[in-house]
């Protein structure tokens, strides 16, 4: 019964990693997609209401009051929609050439930042929204000079218009601002802290347990699709076919491993084995890694800027430091949970899915390797590696102190090989959050 209460306890938790929200995050179609469609319709609707609102008006009525102000919405909507498809390219060509600056001093992978962003895809499709919706405006108006005709006059249409400019400007100003943030190095650490956070959050709340000594038994299904990074799982489908088939799938590859055509992708134990079309169809592979699902990208993306930061080009120890301010905060939040199989049951609480996840001595090798082999000559980065590790000491428990003192050790060998003189390599090794300060 409790493996039931278990299993039922842990279904929710997998809404925060179901691959349909994160895979539309990271696409840039679908926001724009979805307010042209929206454009189309809001045309449609204020052409109606315009029309309703002449359709009692008498010949007089709408040649004396309405006829001028025709002419000049019918100018304002005009220009509205030439310049406004010239600002959207000028503006967002200008962001990508900044980005592009961006990733080359601290990694490209901060574009997926961009491409994430809610602000800069509501940015861009309102623009591309009030271009449409004014270019369909101006079909509404009627050209004739007739006194004696009835004209459809699109006030409301003109009124609407002049709305989706001011929202555009505000939105562009917000996504200006948004902008320069992402190219300042404090802000993308932050960002990308945050973000795997929350990830390290909902593998906490499934609750990982011991793998077992021996591994399973059972078929191998071999990956059918095409060649690319395992990105994220569908863990209810593959869920799902386990239970259908009355077996036990065990994911062979940890999501971020790059996967090929004929790459093992799960051990079936016991039942009948799926077909392994299903199971390709439940992996999403892709060119590139996500945080979605991927406990290790953070730190991946945290030493990459630090690492980059303490190359002979950029040279910027100090930004190297602020990522290690943040490797700290993360292993801080990791240390007192368990890192092992997370075991996927059904709706009655039988496993169905055991997948691999990075354990944390792995996780502190990635997390210190490449900043201890690139910063041994920087005092500064150094000493804030010394801190960290001690901290982490004091607050981790017994059993998995191991990896954080083979770190400190190599740490002090590799300070000595790089650093010859006895003082200047004990203040090297001195612990500080500063690093120099």
């Amino acid at each position: 019964m409790s493996e039931q209460h278990s299993g039922r306890a842990r279904r929710p938790h997998y809404r925060a990693l179901s691959p349909l929200r994160e895979h539309l995050r990271e696409s840039f179609w679908f926001g724009p997609l979805v307010a042209c469609v929206g454009a189309v319709v809001l045309a449609g609707l204020t052409d109606l209401i315009d029309q309703e609102i002449f359709a009692e008006a008498t010949v007089e009525q709408t040649a004396d009051t309405l006829l001028s102000f025709a002419t000049a919405a019918k100018s304002v909507v005009s220009t509205i929609s030439s310049a406004m498809l010239t600002f959207i390219g000028v503006v967002f060509s200008i962001s990508l050439v900044s980005l592009q600056m961006a990733a080359g001093q601290m990694s490209p992978r901060v574009l997926r930042l961009y491409v994430r962003s809610r602000l800069t895809k509501a940015t861009f499709s309102t623009c591309l929204a009030t271009f449409v919706f004014t270019l369909l405006v101006q079909l509404g108006y009627d050209d004739t000079t007739d006194p004696t005709r009835a004209v459809s006059v699109p006030i409301v249409s003109t009124i609407v218009a002049l709305v989706l400019v001011m929202l555009s400007l505000g939105l562009f100003v917000l996504y200006v601002q948004a902008t320069l943030r992402l190219l300042r190095v404090p802000h993308v650490i932050d960002r990308v802290t945050r973000e795997s956070l929350q990830v390290l959050l909902a593998y906490r709340w499934l609750n990982p347990e011991p793998a077992d000594g021996l591994g399973p038994q059972g078929p191998t299904l071999l990956h059918e699709g095409r060649a690319g990074v395992l990105r994220d799982v569908n863990i209810r489908r593959l869920v799902r076919v386990a239970r259908r088939h009355g077996t036990v799938l065990h994911l062979v590859p940890r999501i971020g491993d790059f996967i090929a055509p004929g790459t093992p992708t799960v051990l079936v134990v016991g039942g009948t084995p799926p077909r392994p079309g299903w199971i390709t169809t439940a992996l999403n592979v892709g060119v590139e890694r996500t945080m979605h699902q991927d406990l290790s990208f953070g730190f991946r993306q945290l030493v990459d800027i630090a690492i980059r930061a303490l190359s002979p080009a950029v040279n910027d120890p100090t930004t190297a430091v602020q990522a290690v301010d943040r490797i700290h905060q993360l292993l801080a939040v990791l240390a007192p949970y368990h890192l092992g199989e997370l075991r996927h049951r059904d709706r009655d609480g039988a496993v169905r899915l055991v997948q691999p996840v990075p354990g944390w001595e792995a996780t502190v090798d990635l997390a210190f390797t490449e900043i201890r082999i690139c910063g041994a000559g920087q005092p500064q980065v150094t000493r804030r590696l010394v801190a960290a590790l001690d901290d982490l000491l004091r607050i981790t428990p017994e059993p998995r102190r191991p990896p954080l003192l083979v770190q400190r050790q190599l740490l002090e060998r590799a300070v000595a090989g790089a650093v010859r003189d006895h003082d200047n390599r004990l203040f090297a090794l001195a612990p500080d959050r500063q690093g120099i300060g």
